[in-house]
């Protein structure tokens, strides 16, 4: 799933002021599990920011909604009505579903209410891990299923390097907290599945064309109608 954080308040403010109109939107979906976007935020973050603009003339007005996916023109068009008099939309959706709502509703700005952090997993109630980068060339089935662009510090595909020491990597001293090495896990993980021969298979170098390094990128399915 897309985590994303909550933006500083400072910013948020900031970025309002000139609008007395604004509805806080949320999203329900990815960002909803990490807490930070669905209907339960977008309340708070209203009732917070009417708090913080309660003594300002002329009077500032904050309605929440939220939308099932922000990212999806399909679940826009159908199912949602932008109330009148509004300014701007403070989206707490991923940068995909700011700037899908953008798109949607040229006349209205649509500030962003989060920062979109990673790609990760729901490991234990409360805590997300990064697992992913969207590379664009996966090769999670010869690593067994431990992705070593995402969670290896220095992204290598050789490991484990130097750096690394029973079985945590070396930036473990400068975060201020233990971080697996990734290559461990892996090495482990091949172990446990009998694989330990794909360990001399991952010596090739990295594709990365259809990664981000090419600009934006696209996918078109045969059997549906692009918008």
């Amino acid at each position: 799933m897309i985590v994303g954080e909550h933006k500083p308040i400072e910013e948020i403010i900031e970025s309002i002021k000139p609008y007395k109109n604004v509805l806080v939107l949320g999203c329900q979906t990815c960002v909803s599990v990490s807490l930070t976007g669905g209907d339960r935020a977008a309340r708070a973050l209203a009732e917070s920011l009417t708090h913080v603009f309660k003594d300002e003339r002329p009077v500032y007005y904050f309605e929440s909604k939220s939308l099932e996916r922000q990212c999806e023109k399909d679940w826009i068009e159908p199912f949602f009505e932008l109330p009148d008099g509004v300014e701007a939309i403070l989206s707490l959706a991923c940068g995909a579903g700011v700037q899908t709502m953008a798109d949607m509703f040229k006349g209205i700005p649509v500030l962003p209410g989060l920062n979109t952090t990673f790609i990760g997993a729901l490991d234990q109630p409360g805590v997300l891990n990064e697992k992913c980068l969207g590379c664009g060339d996966c090769i999670l089935g010869l690593t067994g299923g431990i992705c070593p662009v995402a969670r290896c510090a220095k992204k290598i595909f050789n490991g484990p390097c130097g750096g690394s020491s029973k079985g945590k990597c070396e930036i473990s001293i400068s975060v201020g907290r233990d971080i697996d090495c990734a290559w461990h896990l892996i090495i482990e993980r091949l172990s446990e599945l009998g694989q330990m021969d794909n360990y001399m298979k991952i010596a090739h170098v990295k594709n990365w064309k259809p990664s981000a390094s090419g600009g934006p990128r696209s996918l078109v399915h045969p059997n549906e109608t692009p918008f």
